[in-house]
């Protein structure tokens, strides 16, 4: 059977080894750019060697730092076909003038059924207030490899919890529209060999909500993922650990593979569909929001989104 697509994946860690097999089982032709040897079939040293392959879809899942460098060098070399950046799309807010055609970010937990399901049943409510927690202990994120030595710990790699964790303010505004005014606590906590933050606390308003607090950790060590959503009539509880959905008394229980949401993110940006996928002004929007946190928990003050 002939492949679907020819697809180029930057960066061979373990984000880029999970892109490449959903690929691969896609049905999918796969080559990776990475500057260490591999245990990979096709494989380039760098980017210029990799567009021999013409190839119809890249998703860049580098180091975080490294994203900016490897956009560029794609526009120098005149690709401008489809695109995903892994989560954060930079680590710090910059002007960079990207004029890709179809250019997303890999917020992929806007195709769990949870957020999906939620999106629909919200549309038209007026919500009181949002509570969200996500927390995981660090060491245990990637099996078989060294925390310590992982980008997740370094400041400098684009690391530290708010911007590994930022699915959830991604989501969160997906959801609830774009926040207004925030304050933020964070930084470095707890006893891990990191020089990234550990913890971090959010308070914000949104368009659509007066009160949504969100709570981020690298130190949570039963891994949680929840959700509650208030509104006058009813109270949504998402956990996505679990994968359920209570509405009040009633539960619903997903049935969710470990790879679907990234299965389903790539076959929306193939097959051309952008209700849920995440454009690049929103991912730099993001960005922007994660500098204005650490703003707001350096000076101790509330922020608004200007």
């Amino acid at each position: 059977m002939p492949y679907k697509k020819r697809i180029v994946v930057i960066g061979y860690g373990s984000i880029g080894q999970r892109h490449t097999k959903i690929l691969n089982e896609l049905g999918h032709h796969v080559v990776i750019v990475s500057r260490k040897k591999v245990d990979y079939p096709f494989y380039y040293s760098n980017i210029k060697e990799a567009l021999v392959e013409q190839p119809d879809y890249i998703v860049i899942a580098n180091e975080t730092s490294k994203h900016k460098n490897s956009l560029n060098e794609l526009k120098n070399l005149g690709y401008n076909k489809k695109i995903l950046v892994e989560k954060p799309l930079f680590p710090f807010a910059i002007n960079c003038n990207l004029d890709f055609s179809s250019l997303y970010v890999g917020y992929n937990l806007r195709f769990h059924p949870i957020v999906q399901t939620l999106y629909r049943k919200i549309r038209n409510s007026t919500i009181i207030s949002v509570q969200c927690y996500v927390g995981q202990y660090l060491p245990s994120w990637r099996p078989g490899t060294n925390y310590i030595e992982s980008y997740s710990a370094s400041s400098s790699k684009g690391g530290g919890v708010i911007r590994d964790l930022s699915h959830e303010l991604d989501y969160l505004q997906f959801l609830f529209g774009e926040w207004n005014k925030m304050t933020a606590l964070g930084g470095k906590f707890s006893q891990l060999e990191i020089d990234s933050d550990d913890h971090y606390t959010f308070i914000f308003e949104t368009k659509r909500v007066p009160i949504v607090t969100l709570q981020m950790n690298y130190i949570d060590h039963l891994i949680q993922r929840e959700l509650i959503i208030n509104t006058d009539e009813v109270t949504y509880k998402a956990d996505f650990i679990q994968n359920s959905l209570q509405i009040n008394d009633e539960l619903i229980q997903f049935n969710v593979g470990r790879d679907e949401t990234y299965k389903k993110q790539h076959q929306a940006v193939l097959n051309g569909e952008n209700e849920f996928l995440c454009s690049y002004e929103k991912g730099l929007d993001i960005v922007k929001m994660i500098e204005m946190a650490e703003k707001a928990s350096k000076e101790k003050v509330w922020v608004s989104n200007e």
